[in-house]
């Protein structure tokens, strides 16, 4: 008896889904898309995964961490499409803790200067006028790059506070930077190493690697896979991801433009300049050779007017 091509097509897919399950699931959202991280750490219900994030992210301990503010929770419609708005997290913690935590994807070659910038506004903006200085809280910013920042060391986490050079002796604790750089995680899967289950989960773009990371057994980052399977499953999400990544892209297409018309624009300057010094080394030449046949100022004048 022979079996008919459509019958053998649908006995061929049904075997691949039991031997290879979860190979024809769609798509998942990429945490490290910024909507999506907001959207993973700040939405109602997930407050438990930020904690742990911090907690988890900064080595200090969970139950320390007693009450989260997020004051910038709301995503706004035009700040999904707007190419250069911020994603960021910016929070209180604890009353005395002012925390800022972004996601970027692109390196734009000034990171370490913006992130500078944007730590002194988070410390500066703190008091109003009038207050004292003694009022100012700790602030730290938690930076998560999909780019390698520092070339000088393998190593995915750098912090940075202000310390004496020769002595090492810390200035002060009220100003601290961390840099998370995804591009630096091993292949090889530590799951003790609650920092880089973190940026294994946000650095995630298959079901294979959620799936490494629900295996794991830590309660926290079983329910970030939970939550990002959820936000993978809802039709909305995945069109304000998709719009966001076009907004991104379109960034990122002006920049590059950008940057490449202004080297376009050096160069001709240059060979302005350059055309320019060349004329008058010409003209001194001249007009050198003529003073040593014997001409004076106003006969090389009016010849050099002609």
């Amino acid at each position: 008896m022979s079996l008919s091509a459509d019958f053998c097509q649908f006995l061929c897919y049904n075997i691949l889904e039991e031997i290879v399950p979860n190979r024809m699931a769609k798509n998942i959202v990429k945490a490290k898309l910024d909507i999506i991280f907001k959207k993973l750490f700040t939405d109602e219900g997930n407050q438990h995964i930020l904690q742990a994030f911090l907690s988890d992210i900064l080595e200090i301990p969970y139950e320390s961490i007693n009450n989260i503010i997020v004051l910038n929770s709301e995503i706004m419609p035009e700040n999904i499409i707007e190419k250069y708005s911020r994603m960021d997290i910016k929070m209180t913690v604890d009353g005395n803790r002012l925390i800022n935590v972004e996601m970027q994807i692109k390196d734009e070659g000034d990171y370490k200067d913006r992130s500078m910038y944007y730590l002194s506004k988070l410390y500066s903006n703190q008091l109003k006028s009038g207050d004292g200085y003694g009022k100012l809280n700790q602030c730290i910013s938690i930076n998560v790059l999909n780019f390698i920042l520092f070339d000088e060391w393998t190593d995915f986490h750098s912090s940075f506070r202000m310390r004496e050079d020769k002595r090492n002796s810390v200035l002060t604790d009220n100003f601290i930077a961390h840099y998370f750089e995804l591009k630096k995680i091993g292949k090889n899967f530590d799951k003790n190493n609650k920092q880089e289950l973190w940026l294994r989960l946000i650095n995630a773009e298959t079901e294979d690697e959620l799936d490494m990371l629900q295996q794991t057994g830590v309660k926290s980052i079983q329910d970030a896979v939970v939550v990002l399977h959820k936000m993978s499953a809802d039709e909305k999400t995945r069109e304000l991801a998709e719009m966001r990544e076009k907004a991104l892209h379109i960034e990122a297409t002006e920049k590059s433009y950008a940057r490449a018309e202004g080297r376009a624009e050096g160069r001709a300057e240059g060979e302005a300049v350059g055309l320019k010094k060349g004329r008058a080394a010409e003209r001194a030449e001249i007009i050198a050779k003529m003073k040593k046949k014997g001409l004076s100022d106003d006969e090389i004048n009016a010849i050099m007017d002609l």
